[in-house]
């Protein structure tokens, strides 16, 4: 697929990704896990975070909150879907309960093969093998006319990026630094984008970009 036409044809949505960070651009610590999701030490205290502005303080944000999962379809990392490597544990079936929030088709990148995973409220996992191309023709067709959005993480939006195919990035900035950890534009080729809209809470900024 090239970077360019091919998602911006008529009647198509846009690729968009949505990404919480620290000030230095981290999303996630080192080590995931099961007891951890983001990670130890660093990424725990984004995990704080995130659930303070998303949840606690949620009727504060709550247009921002609803376009995280107000697209026809997602795509994500394994890392994103599931705390394990290797083999899939046919048990685990996401981090969200039996009703997930993305209501609709969700794309999760792998190595390893798996059969779709139908949830309640209409969300399906289906798992991709054949890289970020496919993924995304994959969640274009499910998407219809509507967007699609890069649930995370930051490793597989650097991959999206790196191919030039990120229509829109919102990031949600936290208002403190980690120093490590898995950071977003990693590897990512210089690019440009143009500022849409910047709205400042006291627990997050939330920036929108556009090419």
């Amino acid at each position: 697929m090239s970077s360019g036409g091919a998602r911006r044809r008529t009647g198509m949505g846009i690729l968009r990704a949505d990404l919480s960070v620290s000030l230095d651009g981290y999303s996630a610590g080192h080590d995931q896990s099961l007891e951890h999701p983001f990670g130890s030490g660093t990424g725990e205290r984004l995990d704080g975070w995130m659930a303070g502005w998303m949840f606690e303080h949620g009727d504060d944000h709550r247009a921002e909150v609803d376009a995280v999962v107000g697209a026809g379809a997602y795509i994500m990392g394994r890392n994103m879907f599931s705390p394990g490597r290797g083999a899939w544990d046919p048990a685990w079936t996401g981090w969200w309960g039996e009703n997930p929030p993305y209501h609709g088709p969700v794309f999760v990148l792998t190595h390893h093969a798996r059969e779709s995973v139908p949830m309640e409220g209409g969300t399906t996992f289906h798992f991709v093998t054949d890289g970020i191309e496919s993924a995304l023709e994959q969640a274009r067709a499910a998407a219809g006319d509507l967007d699609i959005s890069i649930a995370g993480g930051a490793t597989t939006l650097n991959e999206y990026l790196a191919a030039g195919l990120v229509d829109e990035l919102r990031l949600h900035v936290g208002p403190f630094t980690l120093g490590q950890g898995t950071r977003v534009f990693d590897g990512v080729p210089p690019q440009e984008f143009r500022t849409t809209s910047v709205r400042h809470t006291p627990e997050v900024t939330h920036v929108t970009l556009r090419r």
